[in-house]
């Protein structure tokens, strides 16, 4: 990860940086922790963070950059800001929805949204559902988008089902 990369993610952690990286490293292929940087005794008045826990946790999600910050729990996540994971078959579907949603918040569930364990949101999404919203027949739209309104985790068989009639 030394390669000069323009903008990268950086998630706020009250002090859970590091297993959470580890926990989407394990969800991602192609994916690792890199380099993580920790607390020193110098400005402990302000971090208030145990000298070697650490810092900042430098990860790649399926080749993407992002930072985990321990920052502390001035600041919570926010469905404001979410991570969409494209999924071509209904199996990627499946194993991104079953794992990030372990431990996560059921409440928080609604048309392939999630959050994490965590507190991050993601939307687990068919690639298909796309080009199914941008048919020109409404009717066809209309018909999948009230059945993906009721759904939790998106289903592409009764998506498909819906906007074929």
């Amino acid at each position: 990860m030394s390669e000069f990369k323009r903008f990268t993610p950086c998630l706020w952690f009250d002090h859970q940086a590091e297993e959470a990286a580890a926990f989407y490293v394990s969800i991602f292929p192609n994916s690792k922790i890199g380099k993580v940087t920790r607390y020193g005794e110098a400005g402990y008045e302000v971090h208030q963070r145990p000298a070697g826990s650490a810092m900042t946790v430098e990860f790649e999600l399926d080749g993407l950059g992002f930072m985990g910050l321990n920052g502390g729990p001035v600041f919570q996540f926010n469905e404001a800001i979410s991570f969409v994971i494209n999924c071509v078959t209904q199996a990627e579907v499946d194993h991104y929805w079953e794992k990030l949603s372990e431990g996560g918040d059921e409440k928080a569930q609604q048309c392939g949204w999630l959050k994490d364990k965590y507190g991050v949101s993601w939307q687990v999404v068919p690639t298909l559902l796309a080009e199914m919203l941008s048919d020109p027949r409404s009717d066809r739209v209309e018909r999948m988008t009230e059945v993906m309104l009721r759904m939790k985790k998106l289903d592409i068989a009764k998506l498909r089902q819906a906007f074929e009639g």
